[in-house]
Parts: structure tokens; sequence; C-alpha cells
């Protein structure tokens, strides 16, 4: 009960925060940048680790210089979510601007649902909040449940302020199905790390064996959607745009992990474009091959 109030106070406190304008928040931001990094060290032995293994051709110097852009980019990163707590749709669509729309409509014409593959890079919560406005379509966001009910509560009112429709993990397919005879636009992270027991694939990425979910590729072969990546730019600080990258709209024509590859290729592609903009402080390699055989 005493845990329950705390993060409710918590909640009231994020609330209050996210009512400052953003030029105040970046201030915050600054501020949050030097306690984290020069102070606490959050995880700085993981993003240094991180770095190392995705990029052994790098000299110490330049990983340096990734590791300190991240942190500056993490501390607006942290500020902007808070943001969006109370932020409008108008400053949603002035701060986040999709460059290729269109193609969502050109799907939808053929008939075609369309599964939008995110990586945990730039702000992808801004951005899914954004596409609620490009479609009038039924627009579901999949999210991984947080262990504290309450604060899990209260992200899922954030996602679905605009009109999305929040769906957990483990609902996603039988989600997708029940809603197969409509037009749908879904959202997924494809770079989340899946737990023990659901690995079952791993590939090449950032130089090394990465598992990954096929929840995506085997979704998109059962109702038959098309599959684009989101391409997401920071513009500057604040301002965003995405790209929608299209895989295939043929989902059933593709070989085993053909999408899941494309889609973790797109995304380290990405990433090696401006690398501080991704979540390295995320303890991403958990396994290797060689703990499926123990």
């Amino acid at each position: 009960m005493i845990k329950k109030g705390f993060t409710k106070f918590g909640i009231l406190i994020l609330y209050l925060i996210s009512l400052l304008p953003f030029w105040f928040l970046y201030i915050l931001s600054d501020i949050a940048f030097v306690i984290i990094y020069y102070i606490v060290h959050y995880r700085r032995d993981v993003v240094q680790q991180n770095l190392r293994n995705a990029f052994p051709e790098k000299t110490d110097q330049e990983r340096h210089d990734i590791e300190r852009k991240y942190y500056r980019y993490l501390s607006d990163l942290m500020v902007e979510t808070i943001k969006m707590i109370t932020v409008s749709e108008k400053q949603i669509q002035k701060r986040v601007v999709a460059t290729n729309s269109e193609l969502v409509f050109e799907y939808f014409a053929k008939g075609k649902s369309i599964i939008a593959v995110a990586g945990h890079y730039c702000n992808w919560e801004m951005a899914a909040l954004n596409f609620n406005f490009v479609t009038d379509k039924r627009f579901m966001i999949v999210y991984k449940n947080l262990s504290n009910k309450t604060f899990d509560d209260f992200f899922i009112k954030i996602r679905s302020r605009f009109g999305g429709q929040p769906v957990a993990m483990k609902q996603t397919l039988r989600k997708m199905v029940e809603y197969r005879k409509e037009l749908t636009v879904s959202v997924l992270v494809g770079d989340q790390t899946p737990v023990m027991h659901e690995v079952n694939y791993f590939t090449d990425f950032l130089n090394q064996p990465t598992a990954v979910f096929l929840g995506i590729e085997k979704i998109a072969k059962t109702i038959d959607a098309a599959v684009v990546f989101y391409d997401m730019k920071r513009v500057k600080r604040g301002y965003y745009e995405y790209t929608l990258i299209p895989l295939t709209e043929t989902p059933k024509e593709t070989a085993e992990h053909e999408i899941t590859d494309m889609h973790v290729k797109y995304l380290e592609g990405m990433i090696r474009r401006e690398p501080q903009y991704w979540l390295w402080s995320h303890r991403r390699w958990k396994f290797k091959p060689e703990d499926l055989h123990r």
C-alpha cells in the first residue's frame, strides 16, 4: 500500500513537470546529463561494453564521443517522455513529421493492413503518437508490460491519448487476428530482447549474434500485412522526422527469417548513421547462441 502511494506521488510529480514548456525542460535535461553521466555514472559500464562490441573498428576516442553524445540525448529523451503526459496535438504535429504518409493510403487502397517496425531509436514514442494523425483507421501500439502495475496503467494512458490502442505484447497476435477484416496500422518495436525460453533465432546485428523475436514476421504472414520500417532522424533538439521504408507487401512469399533479417539490417544501418540516438544503456545482448544448448 505504501509502495503504491509513493508510485502515485511520483506520477503526480511527473505530471506537474510535464506542464513545463519545452525550453525549460531542456534546461532540466542539461542538469540531468551532468548528474547521470558524471556523478551517478548510470550504466556507463553497459554502454561502454556495448559500444566496444558494436564498433570494434572505431578508436577509443570515437567510442567515447558516441557515449557522451548518447547520454546527452538520453537526458533529452527523458524530459521529452515526461512531456508526452500533457503534450498537445498541435505540438506533436509540429515536432514530429512523417515525410511520406501517402504510403499508408497506397497500402490501404490495395486492401493491406500495415505493420510498422520501430527501434529504440530517437523518440520512438513521440513518433507513435504522431502516427495517430496519419490515418483514422484502427491504430495499435504494441508494448511490453512494466512490472509496476500503476506505472504500466499510466503509460497505457499516455500511449492512447490521441486514439491509439495499446496492445500488450503477449496479446498481439490474438488482437491482430481479431481485427484482420479491418484495415489497421500496428507499431511494434523490433529490437526488444526476448526472454530465454522464447529465444529460437539469432541474427548478426552490430557485429555480434543477437537473439530476436520472430513475432513481427509471424504476424505479418498470418494476417498478410505489408511491413514497413520507421526510419527516424533527429532534425534538431525536440524535432524529428520519420520516413516509412517498405520492406514487403507480400509477406507470405518471403522465406523463413527474411522479414526479420530485413528489419534488423535496416535498424543497424540507421544506428550506424547516427549511433548516439539508440538505447545503448539497454542490456541487449543477454544471451549467446551457446546458451540454447545448456
